[in-house]
């Protein structure tokens, strides 16, 4: 087993891990462009009735199978404050 970078051709399928902030555990599949997966991730979603944006970084990369995952962890110092829990609607 090696510890090379795996690599994507442009059209490739690979899977995405989020980790940390409000889509922590989540995962989605996503296309690869000409340069490979996506460095930072824009993930959406609402807060009060105000959009809210959470960036994701890319972290790490690893081949899995005949697939590869991309772990995107979340920055809590530059995003958007968080709802509490009790606030929330979907709780």
């Amino acid at each position: 087993m090696t510890n090379e970078q795996p690599t994507l051709k442009h059209g490739d399928e690979y899977i995405v891990i989020f980790s940390g902030g409000p889509s922590d555990g989540q995962t989605d599949r996503r296309i690869a462009t000409a340069s490979g997966w996506d460095d930072e991730i824009i993930v959406n979603g609402l807060e009060s009735s105000a959009a809210a944006e959470f960036a994701y970084a890319a972290t790490t990369a690893k081949q899995v199978g005949d697939r590869v995952h991309v772990t995107y962890v979340w920055d809590p110092k530059d995003a958007d404050d968080l709802e509490a829990a009790e606030e929330r609607y979907d709780t």
